[in-house]
């Protein structure tokens, strides 16, 4: 039995002040410190109420249910009627999980939204429904599956949004334990708490899949209006979308969600006919210092491979997932991903799936993991085996290689993943990236809405800094 006390906060407009103080350091609270005692807060905040009970877990509620009937309006987008004889109605429900919506429809709707150009793989069905059919984002893991569907009175799909119900704030890159912490500093509950996204994955992306209909925009308005209303209906504090596009990003403030930008670090392909004629646009001592690092490769009787869709063999998975369990368990402190996850992903995209591997001999000593989109190489993965060190092999595995590739393939750009200080001086630059939070209760809203205004001064202050002292030559843009 776990003693819980519960402080309802009194609604004085001079606690809002108290509320700002307290969260000033958001993002520096640990994450499930206990309540604190209620002598050790201000005069201003009043006890209402106090009392004993378990701790429980939470039941999740049912996912899989029809939510709402809407019907179209006037004329599509475009100025096209949105039917030809009477409004259609569109139904709007939940699936518990990914499988219930057909592959083809399901992928109409990404194709649609991005175009062949923008192209992003991790939003297919295929890579979706292998991280619930390998077991990695399921219940049992804290993701409930509860994707958001929009249909015609024909059931053809218009619309979809990957969207999960989450016990926790792990796999998401977009950091929000510190709002957890403060919600329990005050007799509140955080979670559960909805998510859209694609898990374990910072790439952006659209969030709203949308069918090319006259009336896409308003489908896209019923679909957040849905997941609005499920913060009442599943009782949850609160939905979060994580990296969005920028037009969704505005568009979403619009509807009441919270704007917060990150930064990650990307490179961007400016035409390279190669990897040479990249480095002549560094400045001579990080252009030194690329070359050092890549004969160390040769240097160290490694070969590097590029292995594309059906050259990745079951035992290439196998030992990908060695690696990967290895960085995993010195750097994370937990996997996310199973095994069957990379055979499921891997047999599904084909030659979507990019595995660069590091060989000693007959031997695969590393790899790093990338896909790729209409426009854009992702590196995702990386790992080696345990207690071996090759110097300077993680950068010429996930970076310079991955350069390579993108040059060759003609891809405008490389996302090497989140965070890292260390890509800048080898010719990725920061770019920001982009959430959107909706805070069903009112005060923690404003408190987190502060908050973020000014986190995210400090981020742009952060990358103009780092691109007036980047690592290419004075004057390039």
């Amino acid at each position: 039995m776990a003693i819980v006390a519960a402080a309802v906060v009194s609604t004085n407009p001079n606690l809002s002040p108290f509320l700002g103080q307290i969260t000033s350091h958001l993002g520096k609270l640990p994450y499930e410190r206990r309540v604190r005692n209620s002598s050790c807060r201000s005069k201003r905040t009043r006890i209402n109420a106090l009392f004993w009970r378990p701790r429980k877990a939470v039941e999740p509620p049912d996912t899989s249910l029809s939510l709402r009937h809407f019907t179209l309006t006037g004329s599509g987008s475009e100025g096209v009627p949105a039917s030809s004889g009477k409004p259609q109605k569109i139904l709007v429900s939940a699936v518990s999980s990914i499988s219930e919506v057909r592959s083809d429809e399901w992928d109409a709707c990404n194709l649609d939204s991005t175009g062949p150009k923008k192209f992003n793989p991790f939003l297919t069905h295929g890579f979706l429904s292998s991280l619930e059919e390998s077991g990695s984002a399921v219940k049992e893991t804290g993701w409930i599956p509860c994707h958001i569907i929009a249909e015609d009175e024909d059931k053809n799909v218009l619309g979809v949004v990957p969207l999960y119900l989450k016990s926790h704030s792990n796999g998401e890159y977009v950091f929000d334990h510190s709002w957890a912490d403060a919600y329990y500093s005050y007799g509140s509950r955080y979670y559960p708490k909805l998510q859209c996204c694609v898990p374990f994955t910072p790439v952006t992306g659209q969030r709203i899949l949308l069918r090319d209909t006259p009336y896409k925009d308003q489908v896209f308005d019923m679909l957040v209006s849905t997941m609005k209303d499920l913060t009442a209906k599943f009782q949850v504090s609160s939905v979060h979308v994580t990296f969005p596009i920028e037009s969704e990003w505005h568009r979403m403030k619009e509807k009441g969600f919270l704007q917060r930008i990150g930064m990650q670090y990307h490179w961007k392909n400016r035409n390279y006919k190669n990897f040479d004629e990249f480095l002549l646009d560094m400045k001579q001592n990080k252009r030194k210092n690329i070359r050092q690092e890549r004969k160390k490769i040769s240097a160290q009787n490694l070969l590097m491979k590029r292995l594309r869709g059906h050259e990745i063999k079951a035992k290439h998975w196998d030992t990908f997932y060695k690696f990967y369990r290895n960085t995993t368990d010195n750097k994370w402190g937990g996997a996310y991903l199973t095994r069957d996850f990379f055979h499921e992903m891997g047999s599904k995209l084909g030659d979507n799936v990019l595995l660069i591997v590091a060989e000693e001999g007959d031997e695969l000593v590393a790899g790093a993991l990338n896909l790729i989109g209409g426009d854009t190489l992702f590196g995702r993965l990386w790992g080696c085996l345990p207690q071996a060190y090759y110097p300077s092999l993680h950068f010429e595995a996930c970076y310079y290689q991955a350069i390579e590739a993108a040059i060759e393939l003609n891809l405008d750009k490389v996302e090497a993943g989140a965070q890292g200080e260390h890509k800048v001086q080898r010719g990725y630059m920061p770019v920001p990236t982009y959430s959107c939070h909706y805070i069903a209760d009112e005060g923690y809203r404003k408190v987190i809405e502060d908050f973020l205004v000014r986190e995210a001064a400090q981020v742009k202050l952060v990358m103009k800094l780092i691109h007036d002292s980047g690592p290419f030559k004075e004057g390039f843009q």
